[in-house]
């Protein structure tokens, strides 16, 4: 039979795939580049605007600290790569910085790191899918109404094409991010080109001034070295996701190490010479960008006018206006690689998840692979809260900017901290000279990225904290506690299962005492009746709650009628309460032999229809439940298939709640 649901389902994320296929999802560095590295490689988009749109709160005076950022966060994204080239080849099994601090800095620091990098990721795709968004408005700015559902709309694209799983996301990805970075490097090659020649490319706001905020106007001393690390702190945004190849090692075809090293070599190499170029020919184009479009003077009507992108300016001034087809490339391609980006995240989060699943800090459910071997349930949990926080902000890029790079920065420095003492554990027992040399080098490479990189993370909370990166440490917090809460139940759980004496465990009961629940006299109470008598008991009882005594008497004379030599025991409910009535009995028994187990048998229908659900009493369910809670009481479901059932036969078509429980106990009006 047809089934709607299957069918959608099938279309959207494909046929299933077999556990042992999994090797063939395994990726080639050409796809393992954009996926892993379409966060890095795409965030020179918005790196050099957030530099430019801090350091212009002063007006213009001071956009020539500009290449002097540019160079420290060169600087950085070098050492960066360097130590994560480290992580790759040291810890090779795909848990990234999360394992590096778990294992050399114990396990609290290792979960500092990974509730760091979950939010970290989040609001990778809350920011990218927003950058996205923005730079299709600047180039159609009629669009701008409808930001946020444009943003919603992405994400749950980018949460379909990562279901279908890994390699597909690939194949889907690659194009994109090849052809931005090709755009973005021809966009630059020809501007500073033409510069060189003498003609060099005017951005539309060259001609704008920039009104200083009044308390920015005239800085001096400390107050300055605040404005230059604040944009500083905010171009750092380029190294978001650096971390991630180093997360998703396993994904690589082999040598696993080697092809991640090399992808992440060739990612910083990319994505250093975009940024630089995106930042040169903003300074010679002279583009001007505030984040009140109102500060910009010589603008007549500020407060319609919608402001392009530093790259959509910059396309514009190098291709010749916005109606040439360089622009419209550029930036057809920019905004697709934003939104794209957010793979990274779609790839990084449900695989830490995973980890962190299978080392029982988070739900066991989060380790599952779906149809695809993609791990699915972190993948839509990812996609549920990015797109709550797009709602909540509207999708504003300057709004969600705060929150970012601070679990980035946590994340790089114990990571490197923790290379450190692992480089000292090597050398404390390595003899081999050349490997003791490497060895040396390696720790000065992740002591070098330690030091700077904590430097960074204390710049960006000085710089951040009060503008709403406390929003993500807040997060990260309640992470962390929530995450030590869930290990500390599953190991108190594990503890209380273990078993301890085989031969006392699996020493029998006394008596086996066996309840047969009744509502009616129906088949579903005979099946029930039937299937107790297999069990063999000590003894046997049928048991009914007299809601109404008249269809109580009724069913005692049926009960006589039909010759049933089951005893059938009817409990008075003067309060017409079911489920009270039936657990007061069974404790009552409980306590009376507690060497005995009671077995509850209650008859069940399965339906096949949703609206069937509603139709039937739902008083066993509840009684389950609590019969549940009553140590020594084994509780049994009889199924009893309806015809509608034979619907729901199919796997695929089943869905929860297509198992409802019948009428049991307890007496309707007819």
């Amino acid at each position: 039979m047809f089934n709607l649901t299957a069918f959608l389902k099938r279309l959207v994320i494909g046929p299933a795939l077999r556990s042992e296929e999994l090797g063939g999802t395994l990726l080639p560095k050409r796809l393992a580049l954009p996926i892993f590295a379409s966060d890095p490689l795409s965030s020179v988009a918005y790196a050099t605007q957030e530099i430019l749109l801090v350091l212009t709160l002063g007006g213009l005076a001071y956009l020539h600290f500009t290449p002097w950022i540019a160079g420290a966060i060169v600087a950085l994204m070098a050492i960066v790569v360097l130590s994560y080239r480290q992580v790759v080849h040291a810890y090779p099994s795909g848990g990234g910085s999360y394992e590096v601090a778990s294992t050399n800095l114990g396990p609290s620091a290792g979960l500092v790191v990974a509730a760091s990098l979950m939010v970290d990721y989040v609001m990778t795709v809350a920011v990218s899918v927003a950058s996205g968004v923005d730079n299709i408005i600047s180039a159609i700015p009629e669009l701008a109404a409808h930001r946020v559902t444009m943003a919603l709309v992405f994400v749950a694209l980018l949460t379909a094409i990562n279901l279908r799983g890994v390699r597909e996301s690939g194949r889907a990805f690659a194009a994109p991010t090849y052809l931005f970075i090709a755009g973005v490097l021809i966009m630059c090659g020809t501007g500073l080109l033409r510069y060189l020649l003498g003609d060099a490319p005017v951005a539309e706001t060259a001609r704008y001034g920039i009104e200083p905020e009044p308390s920015d106007a005239h800085l001096m001393g400390l107050a300055l070295v605040m404005l230059v690390l604040r944009a500083f702190s905010s171009g750092c945004t380029a190294l978001t996701g650096v971390e991630a190849i180093s997360n998703g090692v396993p994904a690589f075809r082999k040598p696993k190490p080697r092809n991640a090293a090399a992808t992440l070599a060739a990612m910083g190499v990319i994505a250093v010479t975009m940024f630089v170029g995106v930042t040169a020919l903003a300074l010679v184009a002279k583009v001007h960008i505030a984040q009140d479009p109102c500060s910009l003077t010589g603008l007549a009507d500020c407060e319609n006018y919608t402001q392009r992108t530093v790259v959509a300016q910059l396309a514009a001034a190098v291709f010749g206006g916005e109606n040439s087809f360089g622009f419209y490339y550029v930036q057809a391609a920019t905004a697709l690689v934003l939104i794209l980006a957010a793979n990274t995240a779609f790839n990084g989060f449900p695989l830490l998840a995973s980890i962190l699943a299978q080392h029982r800090y988070l739900p066991r459910q989060l380790h599952n692979r779906g149809d695809r071997l993609a791990f699915s349930n972190g993948i839509l949990a990812l996609a549920v809260v990015a797109g709550l926080l797009l709602w909540a902000y509207r999708a504003n890029v300057t709004s969600l900017i705060h929150l970012y790079i601070l679990g980035v920065f946590t994340s790089f420095t114990l990571s490197q901290t923790g290379m450190v003492r692992h480089w000292n554990r090597e050398l404390r027992t390595e003899r081999d000279p050349v490997l003791r040399r490497r060895h040396h080098a390696s720790r000065i490479i992740n002591a070098t990225g330690a030091v700077v990189t904590f430097l960074v993370l204390v710049i960006v909370l000085l710089t951040k904290f009060t503008q709403g990166a406390w929003l993500a440490v807040l997060a990260a917090i309640v992470l962390w506690v929530t995450m030590r809460s869930i290990r500390r139940h599953y190991d108190t759980t594990a503890a209380e299962l273990a078993v301890t004496d085989p031969r006392s465990e699996l020493a029998p009961p006394s008596r086996v005492l066996s309840i047969v629940l009744v509502s009616t006299l129906h088949k579903p109470t005979l099946r029930a009746l039937a299937y107790a008598r297999a069990f063999r008991p000590d003894r046997l009882e049928a048991l009914t709650v007299a809601v109404d005594r008249d269809a109580a008497a009724q069913l005692q004379r049926q009960w006589e009628e039909f010759g049933i030599d089951v005893p059938l025991k009817v409990l008075d409910s003067p309060y017409r309460e079911i489920t009270g009535a039936v657990l007061v009995h069974v404790r009552s028994i409980v306590r009376e032999s507690p060497r005995d187990v009671i077995a509850v048998f209650i008859p069940e229908y399965v339906v096949g229809h949703w609206w069937e659900n509603l139709l039937h009493n739902q008083s066993a369910l509840w009684l389950k439940r609590r019969l549940l809670f009553t140590p020594g009481v084994m509780v049994i479901s009889v199924p009893w298939q309806l015809s509608s059932s034979a619907r729901a036969d199919h796997p695929a078509a089943r869905a929860p709640g297509a198992v409802r429980r019948g009428e049991p106990v307890g007496h309707r009006t007819r």
